[in-house]
């Protein structure tokens, strides 16, 4: 199991942001299941939306996308919002993150699984911190 940048999961969306690594990430998904922050359904959302808008896809894909996404174990942790005012914005001062990143971060910390990201900043700073990163080519 891994974490799941919500990076990861929009290059399953967009063609043109899919890697093999991001394709092998979406193969062992399906096996191994992962974990997301409270906050990664929100994020997706919110690109979809600004997608849509910017008429990338349309509402009929983003349907399908979403489809395809409850269709994975895919496992909300409801935890991160607890520490938000604590190891989340620790970590976010310490390693120079969002908020956002530095909740991908603490699960992937507090859980001692993987973090699965195409993002720089947060897959250098969990290298720096010791956890392992998957999905950047």
């Amino acid at each position: 199991m891994f974490v799941l940048d919500a990076s990861i999961a929009m290059a399953w969306c967009f063609e043109d942001e899919a890697t093999s690594a991001t394709r092998a990430l979406l193969d062992r998904l399906s096996i191994e299941g992962g974990y997301v922050p409270g906050i990664w359904p929100i994020e997706v959302a919110n690109v979809l939306t600004l997608a849509e808008r910017r008429r990338r896809i349309t509402p009929a894909d983003s349907a399908e996308f979403i489809g395809m996404l409850e269709g994975l174990s895919i496992l909300v942790d409801e935890g991160t919002t607890t520490r938000a005012f604590g190891r989340v914005l620790d970590l976010a001062r310490e390693a120079g993150l969002t908020a956002y990143d530095a909740a991908y971060l603490e699960l992937s910390m507090r859980l001692g699984v993987p973090l699965a990201t195409k993002d720089g900043p947060l897959g250098d700073a969990a290298r720096r911190l010791g956890v392992t990163v998957v999905g950047a080519d």
